[in-house]
């Protein structure tokens, strides 16, 4: 049976507070454990670190994605071998260059492709802003030019990246939809059209929330309808820090985001529940 894995940022787990405390790494994942997330994600190019984060994983029969950002097409070696020697659910990559003709992505993506092809979990790039995916129209360049390119989507980036107008009109929401149609992981951050993660638990930015919940939607049925009947789905809630949060005028987050994440996995897991049921 397919199988959705939601997992907890542990970029996200960083206070950045004013009084200065951080939770040490054991911390922030023995809290994800306690609630029962099915992994984490986070930077996978350390391999002292990784191996640590794998350890206390594998305990708890949790799993990982790992995360690198490579500039060239040899960055992504050294990083496929850790991830090899500690498992991973999958790799994320976000190509750490800016190019701006899709020529010049050709020899990167292919490198990054035959590389990912002689390890054993899946590698996927990541649309994020100030990386070669930043811009909606030029990822739907690259994927007329490499339709079988596996993405993750982080939608976030494109609605306040391309500041869709309200509503979203049916040009927009069909971009978004061939970004879904190639993606295999989700990373979770609600954006509006001017901000590029708000609060979700704030009732006037509901409307946000749900555009998104509309998209994630769309994004597991389509998944769903291209992946096996064991396959698994990876959501990462991933409500970074500041300047990702927005501050009040103290200095600090205008919401817990630790009770935000927590709110945004219910809210997926409701959604593939639904998604399943009516599936029969």
């Amino acid at each position: 049976m397919q199988k959705l894995i939601v997992m907890q940022s542990l970029w996200a787990m960083e206070r950045r507070q004013t009084d200065g405390l951080e939770r040490s790494l054991e911390k922030s994942v023995e809290m994800i454990i306690e609630a029962r997330y099915d992994g984490v994600s986070t930077d996978w190019r350390d391999r002292a670190r990784s191996k640590r984060i794998a350890a206390m994983l594998k305990s708890h029969g949790m799993v990982a994605e790992g995360q690198c950002f490579p500039q060239t097409v040899d960055d992504l070696k050294p990083v496929l071998e850790i991830a090899s020697e500690t498992g991973l659910h999958h790799l994320d990559i976000q190509p750490d260059v800016r190019p701006r003709t899709i020529a010049e992505c050709v020899p990167l993506i292919e490198g990054w492709m035959r590389l990912a092809e002689q390890v054993d979990f899946p590698v996927y790039i990541e649309t994020h802003r100030d990386r070669m995916t930043t811009d909606l129209y030029f990822v739907l360049d690259l994927l007329d030019r490499f339709p079988d390119l596996k993405l993750l989507a982080d939608l976030s980036h494109f609605l306040v990246g391309r500041e869709f107008a309200d509503p979203v009109s049916d040009e927009n929401h069909a971009y978004i939809h061939r970004v879904l149609d190639s993606s295999f992981a989700l990373h979770g951050r609600v954006a509006s059209r001017e901000q590029v993660q708000i609060e979700i638990s704030f009732p006037h930015h509901r409307k946000w929330l749900d555009l998104f919940l509309g998209w994630w939607d769309y994004g597991m049925r389509s998944w769903r309808r291209r992946s096996a009947d064991d396959a698994e789905l990876s959501f990462v809630c991933e409500l970074g820090p500041q300047p990702y949060a927005i501050a009040g005028p103290d200095g600090n987050d205008l919401s817990d985001r630790w009770s935000d994440a927590l709110m945004m996995r219910e809210e997926v897991t409701a959604l593939w529940s639904r998604i399943i049921r009516e599936a029969g």
